[in-house]
């Protein structure tokens, strides 16, 4: 059976937790085959970023350019684009690529790494919101990535249906607003749909191994979309898929550690 082509669109982690190299193991993990443009450089590890060297916007572009005009990407998602010219970039080129075939696009708002790092410039965000986000099938902010980009703050369950009809309102076929920043016993992820609202709950995990969560959903939601599920689906599967990367960690590094990817194997 050939493999479903899924695209990243990121930057790379040195330390191999998160950005590419976590979309490419969990794209792997799926039965997919991976692709990439990377957005950027980034000197880190489980404690923190160190440096950030992002890539010129038209070399993001001719790397979008020859995956699309050669491969058939199934599905695509982004990460870490740096700012406002980078962002323009990939919408140029998204744009240019759906107009010969269309295929889902999962934008994971990444603005701020999990130690604390600024992974977007702030004048970048409007850019995000008003050009990226027509594009998506599904963006996936965590709570304070939901702030940022609604302009209210994100707490409760309705602050997350409002933050995600918000979304929609933006552009966006539909938006999973993340519960893991939140409190209480459960994880609870609110998928926001044009014509309704999916719960997912999780048992929350009292654990430092978080590394590249949100990078390692999204990408497990692409690949799931490639391989033909449907939205509500493929964000349930991903949801599990992810819980179980968490409990089974590896237990490395000094700080916020990486997940298992390779569960599965």
């Amino acid at each position: 059976m050939t493999q479903p082509v899924t695209l990243t669109i990121a930057g790379s982690d040195s330390s191999g937790g998160a950005g590419i190299q976590a979309d490419h193991k969990t794209f792997a993990a799926h039965g997919c085959y991976g692709a990439s443009v990377i957005t950027a450089l980034t000197a880190q590890n489980t404690v923190g970023v160190r440096g950030v060297h992002a890539a010129p916007p038209a070399f993001v572009r001719a790397q979008l350019d020859a995956v699309t005009d050669d491969l058939r990407v199934a599905a695509c998602k982004t990460g870490m684009l740096v700012d406002k010219d980078t962002i323009d970039a990939v919408c140029d080129g998204l744009e240019s690529a759906l107009e010969r075939r269309s295929f889902p696009v999962v934008v994971d708002p990444v603005l701020i790494s999990k130690s604390g790092h600024a992974l977007l410039k702030d004048d970048a965000v409007d850019v995000l919101r008003a050009r990226l986000s027509p594009l998506a099938t599904l963006v996936t902010p965590n709570l304070p990535e939901a702030a940022r980009l609604v302009g209210f703050d994100v707490v409760t369950r309705d602050d997350a249906v409002r933050a995600g009809r918000a979304l929609i309102v933006a552009g966006a076929r539909a938006a999973l607003i993340k519960g893991g920043h939140g409190s209480g016993g459960d994880a609870i992820d609110v998928l926001v749909l044009g014509d309704g609202v999916v719960e997912v709950r999780s048992t929350r995990q009292m654990t430092r191994h978080t590394h590249g969560t949100g990078c390692t959903l999204s990408a497990a939601i692409t690949a799931r979309l490639a391989r033909g599920d449907g939205l509500a689906d493929a964000v349930r599967g991903a949801v599990a898929w992810v819980q179980v990367a968490i409990a089974t960690a590896p237990g490395l590094g000094e700080g916020h550690g990486p997940l298992n990817h390779l569960h599965r194997a």
